[in-house]
């Protein structure tokens, strides 16, 4: 077994959109060790995030974080995700406010 730390999900700006923001390799799991969305906008913004297994699709089955509101120019850690396995081939989804969010994820991925 080999463990890889590793950027997730680079810096970047959420889309409006339901959104794949990463997928585990098909030959290894990754988990999370680290989740921060940052609001760098004047006014709240919301964003919802899915851990969906290989194959499916995001929804209420997969539904981590709901309609998290972050206040103007804050950060949220999402301790909820902290540990939490993405299967192979599975990925992490993100949708919310648009143009308003920044995120990032680091973790590890396991062969």
């Amino acid at each position: 077994m080999s463990v890889t730390n590793k950027t997730l999900i680079a810096s970047k700006q959420m889309e409006a959109a339901q959104t794949p923001q990463y997928t585990a390799p098909t030959t290894a799991r990754a988990t999370i060790d680290s989740f921060t969305a940052t609001n760098t906008t004047a006014s709240t913004a919301t964003i919802s995030v899915h851990l969906v297994i290989s194959g499916g699709t995001a929804g209420v089955t997969n539904l981590l974080t709901d309609s998290v509101e972050i206040a103007p120019n804050k950060s949220y850690h999402f301790p909820e995700l902290i540990g939490q396995t993405i299967e192979a081939a599975g990925f992490i989804s993100t949708i919310g406010t648009a143009s308003a969010i920044t995120i990032r994820c680091s973790g590890r991925e396991i062969t």
